[in-house]
């Protein structure tokens, strides 16, 4: 009936809600979780496939990725990589049957420094995915901001029509890197960020004085008002604060914990950032050559920091990885 109190309806969950000013990205390599909250894109990281290679449902997975790496590589070193990187491509393809969007797939973080090296792991994705069947318009490729990442990134997008996502973004001067490289996507780390100012200054920060939220609310107000097409994905979310100060975004990539917070919730979520109150800012627009770029990045500590800590850690995982695939070559 028309007279029914508002009261009656069903209110929207604080996800729906978010769902209508960004879009949703899951940051998890678990299939579950996608259908659960049925984000639009996905993301992967060797952390998450490191996470997801554990768990028993996707053993029918890792066992395929070793035969091919078996069929495909004469040594071990060439076999744990062949294995490796269709491991990256065959849980792509999985997630791409349960979301509708894109996903992400990150080049080995040991190539963050070699830009030739990272164009060929990109294209290699590319080929392997168009071997199952999936198209590039569906990949993103993820690659650390180091000055040769958004390089390469620019290559790939210019002259392969690869579409890049860069990860591993602290800073503005990163952001606009990226932006006159004309890449897809940018995913600057909210959580990270604000670690690193808890660990150094001892205070706590909370909605909009958060050093994350602030830092990535100043990328997505310079990309809108100067009309760059790159996208901004807010990443690496410590609470459901940082991602409604962050409502508005283009995107915003969420792990299930913070996705089920926001999905059992029906406060109110308003939109915050907007491109129209961003063209009011009064900023100047920065060019940079790569000799500027690096001494701004070297200049500010937390940027360089966590870049670097990020670089390691990715690493690192991806060499556990790497240890776990040769055990079972061995015992296969």
């Amino acid at each position: 009936m028309s007279g029914e109190p508002d009261t009656k309806r069903t209110k929207m969950s604080a996800l729906d809600q978010l769902k209508q000013h960004s879009t949703v990205v899951a940051d998890t390599g678990d299939f579950e979780a996608m259908k659960e909250y049925k984000p639009t894109d996905a993301t992967t990281n060797p952390s998450l496939i490191l996470s997801a290679a554990g768990m028993e449902q996707y053993q029918h997975i890792l066992d395929k990725a070793i035969k091919y790496g078996k069929d495909n590589g004469s040594s071990i070193e060439e076999q744990v990589a062949e294995t490796w990187d269709m491991l990256s491509v065959l849980l792509g393809c999985e997630i791409l049957k349960i979301i509708p969007g894109r996903v992400s797939v990150e080049v080995d973080a040991r190539l963050s420094f070699d830009k030739d090296a990272s164009i060929a792991k990109a294209i290699k994705f590319i080929n392997l995915f168009a071997e199952h069947g999936i198209k590039k318009e569906r990949i993103l490729i993820k690659l650390a901001s180091t000055w040769e990442g958004i390089q390469a990134a620019k290559e790939l997008e210019k002259k392969h029509g690869i579409h890049c996502n860069l990860t591993l973004l602290f800073s503005l001067y990163q952001a606009i890197a990226c932006a006159e490289a004309n890449v897809t996507l940018i995913s600057p780390f909210v959580g990270r960020i604000l670690d690193w100012y808890v660990e150094h200054t001892k205070k706590t920060y909370e909605g909009k004085e958060d050093p994350g939220v602030v830092s990535v609310t100043k990328i997505y107000n310079y990309y809108k008002k100067f009309g760059y097409k790159t996208q901004v994905m807010g990443a690496s979310f410590r609470n459901t604060g940082e991602i409604r100060e962050l409502a508005g975004c283009d995107l915003l990539t969420i792990s299930p914990k913070l996705l089920q917070e926001l999905a059992s919730s029906d406060k109110p979520l308003k939109k915050v950032l907007d491109p129209k109150l961003a063209a009011l800012n009064d900023i100047e627009k920065i060019s940079l050559t790569e000799s500027e770029f690096r001494w701004h990045l070297n200049e500010d500590h937390m940027a360089t920091d966590k870049l670097s800590d990020g670089i390691r850690r990715f690493a690192a995982d991806t060499r556990k990885l790497e240890s776990l695939i040769k055990t079972l070559l061995a015992n296969k």
